[in-house]
């Protein structure tokens, strides 16, 4: 199954619908049923110690998340988390970071799946997710 918007489509998205978000995020590549999402560097993000916050983290893996979804269904902004469990690994380093997502079940009412997290200073993960969201239901024509 691939993706029904494009990069660009999706970029455009949240420059349309969350602008605070195309300054701090931007898609990557949709590969079918995913998503990969890069995290630029902001200092409201750091903690002590030089590391980025684990609220920064999590926000990364649920933007990842609602962009792979989105991706496949189309650009529907109430589209919810209703579950999410992250696991910390290692202390990311203060800079850029990525998400890798990845739908394992997209249903007419949820979409399943988990996202990993890596820092741009290494290859291992620093944190893994795994994310579920709630699909709004198409409405009815003359309801």
């Amino acid at each position: 199954m691939q993706p029904i918007m494009t990069v660009s489509e999706m970029n455009a998205f949240f420059t349309a619908e969350f602008p605070e978000v195309n300054t701090r995020y931007k898609v990557r590549s949709l590969p079918a049923m995913g998503a990969i999402i890069d995290k630029l560097p902001n200092a409201r993000d750091l903690r002590p110690g030089g590391t980025l916050s684990g609220a920064a983290i999590f926000e990364l893996a649920d933007l990842a998340f609602y962009v792979a979804t989105l991706a496949m269904i189309g650009p529907k902004a109430l589209t919810v988390t209703t579950s999410a469990a992250i696991d910390y690994m290692r202390k990311p380093e203060a800079g850029g970071m990525w998400a890798e997502a990845r739908i394992l079940k997209l249903g007419r009412a949820l979409s399943v799946g988990d996202v990993m997290l890596y820092s741009n200073a290494h290859d291992k993960p620093v944190a893994h997710a795994n994310i579920t969201f709630s699909i709004p239901p198409k409405l009815k024509s003359g309801c």
